[in-house]
């Protein structure tokens, strides 16, 4: 079986004229940490949202796992073993913890939405749910309610439910977005924790996150790739450092 598990080739959407993403390809292997990083406006979460299926791209191929699933819906994708997290927190804060994550591995598995009660008695979605929660180290907290958490705790949540879907790929959209320093910290040390067992896409600007989680980093600037490969090679790059890094990268 070929490493690499989701690659695309030439990618590009445009909005009003403007690309977006302008050719874009790259290889994500399994058990790997692939972070994509550029200044705002570079066309990473377009990308993302291409790979994911909730944008459909004007030209280019998606692949995973082998398999073109350029025009697959992003429901599909989530079936095949693709899972994303987003910006924005998607919790609901009148759940408990757990409740948020059998909620996600309900969804995954097509059961109904409107049987909740008897869902969060089934034993096989909190069992999934409590080995999400495991994961990130929240398993103290299946019982309390989602509002009682904070921000970086509900980041947490949400790479649980993502985990709770059995990926094989996720999918990781600002992961530390509006955290501070340390939940920051918390947040590396739980996705450190799932390296080598889950592939990652990761699309950061925390540079602190992207260096010691990377094993792959890929740099977009206007909707272009300027640069791709390890981390110590994209520091040292120069069309980087003047394009984004600066005195990050010293």
């Amino acid at each position: 079986m070929s490493d690499v598990i989701l690659s695309c080739q030439a990618l590009r959407k445009s909005y009003g004229g403007i690309a977006a993403t302008d050719d874009v390809s790259l290889e994500v292997e399994r058990a790997q940490v692939h972070a994509v990083i550029g200044p705002n406006g570079a066309g990473k979460t377009t990308l993302i949202s291409q790979l994911s299926g909730e944008v459909m791209p004007d030209a280019g191929r998606v692949r995973f796992n082998g398999r073109d699933i350029t025009r697959l819906p992003a429901h599909r994708r989530s079936l095949i073993g693709l899972a994303r997290s987003f910006q924005i927190t998607s919790v609901f804060e009148n759940l408990t913890v757990l409740e948020n994550v059998a909620l996600a591995a309900q969804a995954h598995r097509g059961h109904s939405f409107r049987f909740w009660r008897p869902a969060r008695d089934d034993g096989e979605l909190v069992g999934a749910a409590r080995r999400a929660l495991e994961q990130v180290g929240l398993s103290e907290r299946a019982g309390e309610s989602a509002r009682a958490l904070s921000h970086g705790e509900h980041r947490q949540i949400e790479i649980a439910m993502a985990l709770a879907t059995e990926p094989a790929l996720l999918l990781l959209d600002e992961p530390m977005a509006g955290m501070g320093p340390e939940e920051s910290a918390r947040m590396i040390e739980t996705l450190k924790g799932l390296k080598g067992d889950k592939t990652m896409l990761l699309v950061e600007h925390d540079m602190d996150a992207v260096f010691a989680l990377a094993d792959t980093i890929t740099v977009l600037v206007y909707g272009r790739v300027i640069a791709s490969g390890a981390p110590d090679v994209i520091r040292a790059d120069e069309r980087v450092r003047k394009a984004y890094l600066g005195d990050e990268a010293a």
